[in-house]
């Protein structure tokens, strides 16, 4: 019983940073490519004259997942990274000048709606709550914590406790539950917008998801310096326990024969592995992006149809004065929710889109003088061209002219990310910042699993089962090392140092590639 001795990883998202940190820690010989020039995939920076802006992921939710992926290397997420709890989660603000905070404090939030909105919405508030609590302790293991859930255990969990069923209200959709559930339509509007944390439209997925609040109503953090750091501290521990990581690399293809994973084709040359660990979107499996062996890996289910995308600015400047209060994380609602989402599921711009801003700067314990560094995302449509209009700023920061925010300078197009900006840095995803689309009950049933049709080719990341999110693809990744070692392909429990097929550092095929390693 022994664990495989060569471990091939494709992609240093947080997904495949995650399961390649537990992989070397088991004392697997880890080899990580990664076709960008850093680490973190989807929770990347862009330059500002402020220093690197994130230009991905914002909140870290679920912050035991990462204390136990780094306690699984035998030391502490505290040692790496420093995290500051936010008292307001978010702030949200409507045109007709209504503001609301969304606080930390549960008592704090309902005091605030009671106050803005009155006793009524306050009640709404807490039986809301209440479901979205029972439905995350409900399926938090048996669906997000385990690597194959099971549509079997999760009915007979219903059947023990059926009060289950009435807080998931499967015939309803989000946006139907909410309108039940809210007398507020602001406050529909609000929780709404969680759907789209996955990748999905209030009007398409099922009213489950509220459990998505759920997670960042039990604590958001700001990570010192930029979710970009939470990245580099894993790469960092991957090479401090043994593993290799190589960036600036192409992958021309996954081998296989007979139906089993060999290894990789890198640079043109073949390199064997006892297991590949693909952290991507598995769309670019079956499109041919990793070549003609693994298009069958997964079934066309598991990528189809496909989840949102973004249009996303990254930028520092300062505010002019008298724009609006900004907290760490702010919200600028559209007048209807209806004028956003529709031309969304229609392939379309929103034409009054809901805009979100991290104050990036704002989370830390002081503030730095000079610019701030600010993200700007708002909803778009998988496979948008970049047309005209795609390609400017312009459109959102009249959005955001309309609540009086303005920055000093404005973002310019340089600081613009489209979906097709996003398919070019990870191909064959359309731009899908989520993988598939949560739409409809059984879509979670639909993700593909850590283990492939492919023996030995296995997948990490938010196109994979448990979904999408920073926490979720990190659990992915768990999945994915616990499958592998599971599968205790080796003979041998010494750790080799060098990959079969010349695959070490001084290896010819990639000795002009440097590893973070070689490079320090």
């Amino acid at each position: 019983m022994t664990h495989p001795s060569s471990i091939g990883v494709i992609g240093a998202g947080i997904g495949g940073l995650a399961a390649a940190l537990r992989l070397a820690a088991a004392g697997c010989a880890v080899t990580l490519f990664e076709r960008h020039g850093a680490p973190g995939g989807k929770m990347r920076t862009l330059p500002s004259a402020a220093g690197p802006v994130d230009a991905g992921p914002t909140v870290l939710t679920m912050k035991d997942v990462f204390e136990d992926l780094f306690a699984a290397a035998g030391t502490r997420l505290s040692d790496h990274v420093t995290l500051h709890p936010l008292p307001i989660l978010a702030r949200h603000h409507w045109r007709d000048g209504t503001r609301f905070d969304l606080h930390a404090d549960r008592e704090a939030t309902a005091a605030e709606i009671r106050g803005t909105f009155g006793a009524g919405s306050e009640a709404d508030y807490r039986a809301f709550t209440a479901d979205a609590a029972r439905l995350f302790d409900a399926f938090e293991d048996p669906m997000m914590r385990t690597a194959r859930p099971s549509l079997a255990r999760l009915t007979a969990r219903v059947a023990r406790d059926p009060g289950l069923l009435r807080a998931m209200a499967p015939h309803l959709s989000l946006a139907a539950r909410l309108a039940r559930r809210f007398r507020e339509p602001k406050l529909a509007q609000l929780f709404g917008r969680y759907a789209t944390y996955v990748g999905g439209c209030p009007a398409q997925v099922p009213a489950i998801l509220s459990l998505v609040s759920e997670a960042e109503a039990r604590g958001v953090w700001h990570v010192d310096g930029g979710m970009h750091r939470l990245a580099t501290a894993l790469a960092t521990l991957i090479e401090a326990k043994g593993g290799r990581i190589h960036y600036g690399t192409h992958i021309d293809r996954i081998d296989t024969a007979n139906g089993t994973a060999t290894g990789l084709t890198v640079n043109g040359t073949h390199h064997a592995f006892d297991a590949v660990l693909f952290n991507g979107d598995p769309r670019a499996l079956r499109t041919g992006a990793l070549g003609p062996d693994a298009t069958e890996a997964v079934p066309e289910t598991a990528t189809e149809p496909r989840s949102l995308s973004a249009d996303v600015l990254a930028f520092a400047a300062t505010l002019a004065p008298g724009t609006p209060d900004l907290a760490h994380h702010t919200v600028f609602f559209g007048d209807d929710p209806a004028t956003e989402f529709a031309p969304l599921m229609q392939g379309a711009r929103p034409l009054d889109p809901t805009v979100y801003i991290c104050a990036q700067d704002r989370g830390a314990a002081a503030r730095p003088p000079g610019p701030e560094r600010f993200e700007i995302i708002v909803n778009a449509p998988p496979g948008a061209t970049d047309d005209k209009e795609g390609r400017c700023p312009t459109p959102i920061l009249t959005q955001l002219a309309r609540f009086g925010l303005r920055f000093d300078p404005p973002p310019g197009p340089e600081t613009l990310t489209t979906p097709q900006g996003f398919d070019t840095l990870f191909p064959a995803s359309l731009g899908s910042l989520y993988g598939r689309s949560p739409s409809g009950m059984m879509a979670p049933f639909q993700l593909p699993t850590a283990q492939t049709r492919i023996t030995k080719l296995y997948l990490a990341g938010g196109g994979a089962h448990p979904g999408a999110g920073v926490p979720m693809a990190a659990l992915s990744g768990r999945h994915a090392a616990e499958t592998i070692l599971k599968a205790r392909t080796s003979t041998s429990t010494s750790r080799r140092r060098d990959t079969p097929g010349g695959m070490s550092t001084g290896s010819a095929t990639i000795a002009s590639v440097p590893s973070r390693s070689s490079a320090s």
